[in-house]
């Protein structure tokens, strides 16, 4: 236990996390050498887009003194809608490697994960990365890291992870100044999950972190927040690919399989201990997280609801934040209602759905949580705008607000303080100035109008140099108003939404516009009206599709023209009766960059 040595990388996005953990992984000789970049971030969707989407856990050995070392990484996510996964990995960890690019600065999330590593008492490397670019500000960033972690200069470790410069000092400040993990070798099991997967042809496997006593294999284990009891039929270390063992002991880091096939068996936070020994007590559990944004998914074919309950379910298993009940729509069937940590958690959940699980599916309108009193006193708290109330029965609507922190340069200030009083925010106190150029500026807003588009408006109007960082603050009196969409005169609550009322009124004209052209031509005309509060207030007509049904008369009598048309206009208006219109997935899908 004394040569274990159990932390975290964490970071905002694009600063060289991923990057810095590969050169670690050769270093160590864990990987014999460079098979590619990124080689923690395993996933189709991580390469593509850049970014680390889920922690991934590696154990390395390191040579120091003469002394074999055990080194437990815990890469984690920067985006701040996987702040979860960080929270996670923190828990499991005695220290933490703070990385900042020198060409960029502190950002947002940055100063949010660190607060948080601070809080667990964690020890703090900072790492000063990407030194070898020519448009590094080393100097100053480096004066921010002081004064936000309270450092000496000669604590920070310059680097370059693409490069490998400095890497030998940072594993050697890893084993010198992150403490061994604490635990008692010979107390009763306690082990904490910190995360698990499904896989198809073993069950789950749970990986760990032992606080006290040790696991061995074919040892009898009680999952004690269900009390279930499995024995362990294989266990392991974290490498590249799982090796297994026969024994692992206190304060190391592990997997094991115990055939567990139900999925609501295995909890994130619960604590692993002996059937026959067990501890007195679980281990403290880890924050429960909070949805911001909710959504609900619908399988394309209605026959594959099943499949997709049972894929997520697993998906769940690999991501703890999201949660889901089940829910029925009459345009679009049977499925399921969600809640996210944000807009790109949500995204990345439909498109690990339809990747890993092949199924593909519609999602509605995201939308957030608000609190509805009404006349007779009574609270609802509304998650899907199909359930707002009727309006004459409102007392008053809450809606979420966040306090928001955004890091800039000063020469894009004016722009980010004009996109965030078009998004109903308010400012907080004055400018704060990190630097001689870089501006920290706090706004309070409503959730619903960052969880959408907030993020890539303030990355377009800054060229990139601006970072923000949210937390919740409380439920605030606004004026809302429900948007219902009617089509052929019938309600589709799939596309309804609640928006405030200075923006009713134009969203509701351009969802009208929108849809008339999203929506196919059928055999009879369909109106579109989107009303606000009952109100009927724009309207837009799709026209038949029409044969030209005198195509075959040439001359003779006007009058066997005029009969033709008119038993046609017959049998459109019997069709507009009985007809359905049918609505193609990709219009709901599209429909989002409407309300975005």
């Amino acid at each position: 236990m004394h040569y274990i040595r159990n932390f975290c990388i964490i970071a905002h996005i694009d600063h060289g996390k991923s990057t810095l953990a590969d050169r670690l992984l050769e270093f160590t000789k864990t990987v014999s050498e460079r098979k590619g970049n990124q080689l923690l971030d395993d996933m189709d969707l991580e390469k593509e887009r850049g970014i680390t989407i889920k922690s991934h856990a590696v154990q390395m050995e390191y040579k120091y003194n003469n002394q074999i070392y055990i080194l437990n990484l815990i890469d984690t996510p920067g985006h701040v809608d996987f702040s979860y996964e960080v929270s996670r990995s923190i828990a499991a960890c005695e220290g933490a490697l703070l990385v900042v690019d020198c060409t960029k600065s502190v950002q947002a999330q940055t100063i949010s994960n660190l607060s948080l590593a601070l809080k667990n008492h964690l020890s703090i490397i900072p790492v000063l990365n990407k030194i070898d670019l020519l448009e590094s500000i080393s100097e100053d960033v480096m004066k921010e890291i002081m004064e936000l972690v309270g450092c000496k200069m000669e604590d920070i470790i310059p680097v370059s992870a693409k490069n490998g410069l400095g890497i030998n000092n940072v594993l050697n400040q890893i084993v010198t100044r992150i403490p061994a993990p604490k635990g008692d070798p010979q107390a009763p099991l306690q082990a904490i999950i910190f995360d698990s997967l499904y896989n198809p042809f073993r069950g789950i496997e749970a990986l760990f972190r032992i606080k006290n006593g040790c696991i061995r294999k074919g040892q009898k284990l009680r999952f004690m927040s269900t009390g279930k009891v499995y024995s362990a039929y294989e266990i392991g270390i974290l490498k590249l690919k799982r090796i297994s063992k026969n024994k692992i002991n206190t304060g190391d880091v592990g997997y094991v399989v115990s055939g567990i096939k139900n999925t609501s068996e295995v909890k994130v936070g619960d604590t692993i201990t002996d059937a026959h020994k067990p501890a007195e007590k679980a281990i403290q559990k880890f924050k429960e997280f909070k949805p911001m944004v909710f959504a609900s998914i619908y399988p394309t074919h209605s026959e594959k609801y099943e499949e997709l309950r049972s894929s997520i379910e697993k998906l769940q298993l690999n991501d703890a934040a999201l949660s889901f009940i089940p829910e029925s729509s009459p345009a679009l069937g049977f499925g399921f209602h969600c809640g996210f940590l944000g807009f790109l958690h949500m995204e990345i959940v439909k498109d690990r759905l339809e990747r890993e699980y092949d199924i593909s599916v519609i999602l509605t309108i995201p939308n957030v949580s608000y609190r509805v009193y009404m006349k007779n006193n009574q609270k609802i708290l509304i998650n899907n705008p199909s359930d707002f109330p009727e309006t004459e029965k409102l007392k008053k609507i809450e809606e979420p607000y966040v306090s928001v922190s955004i890091i800039t340069k000063d020469f894009y200030i004016g722009n980010v303080i004009s996109l965030c009083i078009e998004k109903r925010g308010i400012m907080i106190g004055h400018y704060n100035y990190m630097t001689s150029k870089r501006i920290k500026i706090m706004f309070e807003m409503p959730l619903s109008e960052i969880v959408f588009d907030f993020y890539d408006k303030l990355k377009t109007i800054s060229n990139g140099y601006a970072s923000f960082d949210y937390n919740f603050i409380g439920y605030r009196n606004s004026d809302l108003k429900k948007i219902t969409v009617l089509i052929n005169h019938e309600k589709i609550e799939p596309l309804s939404l609640l928006v405030h009322k200075t923006k009713a009124f134009f969203l509701a004209k351009q969802i009208c516009q929108e849809l008339s052209v999203l929506i196919p031509k059928h055999q009879f005309s369909i109106p579109i009206q989107v009303s606000i509060s009952g109100r009927i207030i724009a309207r837009e007509t799709i026209k038949a599709l029409r044969k030209n049904v005198t195509d075959k008369c040439y001359g003779g009598d006007i009058s066997r023209k005029r009969k033709l048309l008119e038993k046609q206009k017959k049998g459109k208006k019997k069709m507009r009766q009985i007809g359905k219109v049918e609505i193609p997935s990709s219009t709901f899908i599209t429909f989002l960059k409407v309300k975005n």
